[in-house]
């Protein structure tokens, strides 16, 4: 029976560990701590493998996002402080225009409050319609519009520039 469990959720992680990750990285912003993410996703999905294994993705991405909101929700009560001007985030002789918007918009992503980053990626990285995600979250519907509306309005006074990136043919909003 050990065998079983083992083989099968070892599978499972070969299969579907690189789409973890993606929304592990998204979430948490950076390679090491998307990685530190889904591995403890992982040993909490190990642990419950014989009651979740016919639906272990959708387990393991709402303890990825539990787990990251309640992270981002530590370090907001101990660390955050604001500062008046974003710091230079073009490289020394980088031109790249939308180098800089990507830049601008990942440190505008990691200002949004917990809730509605979760909203955005489940939306629009995951592609999860508005129930979905609202049930992956416990929330209701209209609470997933609204998030997701001041989410992409805040993002927009953030990051200037956002329409024009996303205004380029093959981009959709």
């Amino acid at each position: 029976m050990v065998a079983d469990v083992d083989g099968e959720f070892t599978t499972f992680v070969e299969e579907r560990g690189a789409a973890l990750l993606r929304v592990a990285y998204a979430l948490a912003g950076n390679q090491h701590a998307a990685e530190d993410l889904l591995q403890n996703a992982l040993a909490k999905a190990y642990a419950r493998w014989p009651r979740i294994r016919g639906d272990a993705e959708p387990y393991v991405k709402r303890i990825l996002y539990h787990d990251q909101v309640s992270g981002w929700r530590r370090r907001a009560r101990r660390s955050e402080v604001p500062v008046a001007q974003v710091p230079e985030l073009a490289a020394a002789g980088d031109d790249g225009r939308e180098t800089d918007l990507r830049l601008l918009l990942l440190e505008a992503l990691r200002a949004l409050p917990p809730r509605q980053r979760a909203v955005l990626t489940l939306r629009y990285l995951e592609d999860l319609s508005v129930e979905q995600t609202a049930a992956l979250l416990g929330c209701r519907a209209g609470t997933v519009a609204s998030q997701s509306s001041r989410a992409l309005a805040r993002l927009r006074r953030l990051v200037p520039g956002l329409d024009e990136l996303t205004d380029r043919p093959g981009v959709t909003r």
